[in-house]
């Protein structure tokens, strides 16, 4: 079930270290560089924004930043890439977006409209916070999770926000295409991607659940994923990824509680189940891919996921197997 997409083949490891760094040099021609080059300047990111958004829905309020593509849109519209964690993602996804957009032609990745939302305030502060936005509610005897606070279950608050405040928002300044829609997340935020896709299908035309945490609530995602099955036929397509070193344990001590708890939560063998179960029994009609990313541990494997989740949202059968 392995497989290696299209984008790895054609932008080696060297390169794309070099297109995520070369353009996050400061702009210049302003004033200040001109008084006195040697004076430290805060980092621009081309063509992204940023703005706080309080949500209705979840009472939160949210870091939103977009990363517009050059030129004009297409008739339909931008495609949209929403991706959770945003102030970790987007720096990276508002790069890689758009310099695989300057050669759509080799990548295959159209200009896509990035939408990362974040959190304002501390890191402890969004830890707290996404513990309660990604996490489905769970009925009675079903454990949560040890870490992240004592809110928990928000998700379909959360989803509400961005059905309901976020997308009108985005649709009302950019000019988006409605079918061509992907949501990416990771860790807990795979957690919330399949959570979406198992009870609101038609949310996102395209699901990328980068090592989701499917043990959570003891596995609930898997008597969830029954609506699915149960349901018409969607369009969907998704696509998991997982770093091959996730299930390593600790090096410095192998029978230490950490590792006991890795070894209750094998990341690789429960993406892998989830990715046989959709390609075989969740009535998709688009493609679903599985990706084990070698050399890749459970936080590291969020930068090739994010290149991936935009390669598949622009041509999916590129990454065929």
């Amino acid at each position: 079930m392995q497989s290696m997409s299209l984008l790895s083949l054609r932008l080696g490891r060297g390169l794309l270290l070099g297109l995520l760094l070369a353009p996050l040099l400061p702009l210049g021609g302003s004033p200040a560089l001109a008084r006195d080059e040697t004076a430290w300047r805060p980092v621009e990111l081309p063509q992204s924004l940023q703005r706080d958004v309080t949500s209705r829905h979840t009472g939160r309020t949210y870091r939103i930043f977009v990363a517009k593509p050059a030129g004009a849109a297409p008739a339909a519209g931008y495609p949209v890439l929403y991706a959770l964690d945003g102030n970790t993602a987007f720096p990276t996804l508002s790069v890689v977006a758009r310099r695989m957009a300057e050669r759509a032609a080799v990548t295959g990745v159209p200009p896509t409209l990035v939408v990362a939302i974040g959190y304002p305030g501390s890191a402890d502060e969004a830890v707290t916070a996404r513990a309660d936005d990604y996490t489905p509610p769970l009925p009675p005897g079903r454990p949560k999770s040890e870490r992240g606070g004592e809110r928990q279950g928000g998700a379909d608050r959360f989803l509400a926000f961005i059905e309901e405040e976020l997308k009108p928002l985005i649709a009302a300044e950019f000019p988006v295409d409605p079918a061509r829609q992907g949501l990416f997340g990771h860790s807990y935020g795979g957690l919330f991607a399949l959570h979406v896709l198992f009870t609101r299908p038609q949310a996102f035309h395209t699901y990328v659940a980068a090592s989701p945490s499917v043990w959570y609530g003891d596995r609930y995602l898997r008597l969830e994923r029954e609506q699915l099955a149960a349901g018409a036929r969607r369009q969907a397509q998704v696509l998991i990824t997982v770093g091959a070193r996730e299930d390593d344990p600790p090096s410095d001590n192998p029978d230490s509680p950490r590792a006991r708890l890795l070894a209750s939560r094998p990341m690789v063998t429960d993406a892998r189940e989830m990715g046989l179960w959709l390609a075989g029994g969740a009535r998709l009609a688009g493609p679903v891919r599985y990706e084990v990313l070698a050399g890749e541990n459970h936080g590291s494997v969020i930068l090739p996921s994010l290149t991936r989740a935009l390669a598949f949202l622009g041509d999916p059968e590129a990454m065929a197997p």
